[in-house]
């Protein structure tokens, strides 16, 4: 548990009634797996608030909290029952309260996941409008009659598989439902659900939240008509080769719809009632994702920001995560990214980007350096800090719905949501001193928090260490950025802001290279290097080798 000293790792220049979340460091954490105080085995918020202190020594500037609703657990939260209350797995309200003002003494945010483009099918909204056609509430949800021949109103397809319509017997109608058939669209097109969602905010606001992580924000709204998806190109000539047959349709009308950024408007106008607030944005759109970041982002009168999956997924090279980033400066003039590598939803990004035989503790120190250096903000998912390889399960140990049901093909996402790993020689590695409900990977021990810290050499040490530098040099907080040519797989770029210029250069490959030095870059001082050596005419970098260094 922390002491009652202000933390010693707050940054003594940080004001009050600034953009603080420009540039800001988000540490996601995933309750359930996060620390177990009462021995029945799942994580919950009193744990949380012992262990926050860890989260503050790594430099991060917020938390980001996912859900811990009252909910029948489905989708692991992600199914909300009840949006003004905390679940009894992970305690009471008061323990919220509680964590709110640890974490505020301690100088951290705290931003939590908002689930409002569905609820559970167990929410008392959803039970009185599944009762008739005609009740106060019959609206509240996406209902819609059969075709003649008895089929679903078109052609939608679920993210979890099969339609995304369900028959109800009650209503005799289908109801929509974007994920499981158990969490159910709310019908945005209805300004009362739109006015009762934003109370549950204001709820949560009252209580001394800083800001909002919204899932599947682009999902919110739906076309009005009903109109089917068509086909992507690929598919119909047979190309595709995914897994899940969601990615077959260009999703033109079941998400992403104009009429959202009106509801994102009304979400900023109520967020600005209230100081220093923000609200991060989860944008899953399959092909136009920065435009839609765009849209989101951009006028000042919606989301402060939003990320995307760009950088979620199995690429890893300097010629994708420029593509990625100039990308994002072209299509977004006046709005704000947050990049991540890794959260609860995909494989941890150590297990993505290391070949067999390839040293996972250097991606792992590699990839904070280079995320500490792209121009945005950037959010952490609990246990990267450790440098945790995503954990192989067994078909029996699974939880995760999408796993158990696209086994073999499709793991699920349980893989990279066991439990923290705090003390190597302790039960479950100091989780919980129950059986927990994900098991704890025997590989994972020796990367516990305990063996890891006081050793300079450590994963946790060099996130430690590269926030420390990120957070003493503004030109990567908030600063422009260049790129500069680059030949084979090295990246290079500049950053420049707050009276400084930084020389950013990253060598992907898993052999040494050697950057050409620009003819007018000028002295350089080095700020941080990995084993590179600065020559007269060019820069050499190991495999897998970082440089930075200040230019004149």
């Amino acid at each position: 548990m922390a002491d009652d000293n202000a933390n010693p790792w707050a940054d003594p220049g940080a004001e009050q009634g600034t953009e603080w979340w420009r540039g800001c460091v988000i540490y996601q954490v995933y309750p359930r797996s996060f620390q177990d105080t009462t021995g029945d085995g799942s994580g919950d918020l009193r744990g949380i608030t012992a262990r926050l202190a860890h989260i503050a020594s790594l430099g991060v500037d917020a938390v980001w909290l996912s859900p811990f609703f009252k909910s029948p657990m489905a989708d692991m939260g992600y199914d909300v029952s009840d949006y003004r209350d905390v679940d009894p797995m992970f305690g009471t309200l008061e323990d919220f309260d509680a964590l709110v003002a640890e974490a505020h003494r301690l100088g951290l945010k705290l931003i939590i996941d908002q689930v409002i483009s569905h609820s559970s099918d167990k929410h008392e909204w959803f039970v009185e409008s599944r009762a008739s056609r005609d009740n106060p509430k019959a609206d509240w949800y996406v209902w819609a009659d059969t075709k003649p021949d008895g089929n679903a109103p078109n052609n939608w397809l679920s993210v979890f598989g099969g339609p995304a319509w369900e028959w109800d017997s009650t209503r005799r109608q289908y109801y929509m439902h974007n994920f499981l058939a158990s969490q159910p669209d709310l019908n945005f097109h209805n300004p009362e659900v739109q006015d009762a969602l934003l109370d549950t905010v204001r709820f949560w606001l009252e209580r001394g939240v800083d800001g909002f992580r919204l899932d599947t924000v682009n999902y919110y709204v739906h076309d009005r008509w009903l109109r089917s998806n068509p086909p992507l190109a690929s598919s119909v000539a047979g190309t595709n080769g995914e897994t899940n047959t969601y990615l077959y349709q260009e999703h033109l009308f079941d998400k992403t719809q104009p009429e959202n950024l009106a509801f994102l408007r009304r979400f900023r106008a109520l967020l600005d009632e209230y100081q220093d607030r923000a609200a991060v944005g989860e944008i899953g759109d399959e092909g136009r994702s920065l435009q839609t970041l765009a849209a989101y982002t951009s006028g000042g009168d919606k989301l402060q920001m939003c990320y995307t999956f760009d950088l979620l997924g199995a690429q890893f090279s300097a010629a994708h995560v420029r593509g990625c980033v100039e990308a994002f400066e072209h299509a977004v003039a006046d709005g704000w990214v947050c990049w991540a590598f890794s959260n609860h939803d995909v494989v941890r990004h150590v297990s993505r980007w290391t070949g067999p035989d390839g040293d996972a503790d250097a991606v792992a120190r590699f990839s904070i350096m280079l995320l500490a250096c792209l121009r945005g903000s950037i959010c952490l998912y609990q246990g990267e800090e450790l440098g945790l390889e995503e954990a192989e399960l067994a078909y029996e140990d699974l939880r995760d719905p999408v796993g158990i049901r696209f086994w073999p093909g499709v793991k699920g996402r349980d893989g990279c949501r066991t439990p923290m790993v705090w003390e190597a020689g302790a039960d479950n590695a100091g989780f919980s001193t129950g059986k927990p409900w994900l098991p704890v990977p025997a590989s994972h021990r020796a990367r516990a928090a305990d063996v890891q810290n006081g050793n300079e050499q450590s994963v946790l040490s060099a996130y430690r260490s590269t926030l420390a530098l990120r957070r003493r040099y503004p030109a990567l907080v908030s600063g422009s950025i260049r790129f500069l040519d680059a030949e084979g797989d090295v990246l290079a770029f500049i950053r420049e802001g707050g009276g400084q210029r930084l020389l950013c250069v990253f060598n992907f490959a898993g052999e040494p290279a050697d950057w050409p030095l620009p003819r007018d870059i000028g002295a350089i001082a080095a700020v941080f290097d990995s084993g590179a050596g600065v020559g007269k005419e060019a820069l050499s970098l190991p495999a897998l080798g970082c440089f930075l260094g200040q230019l004149d």
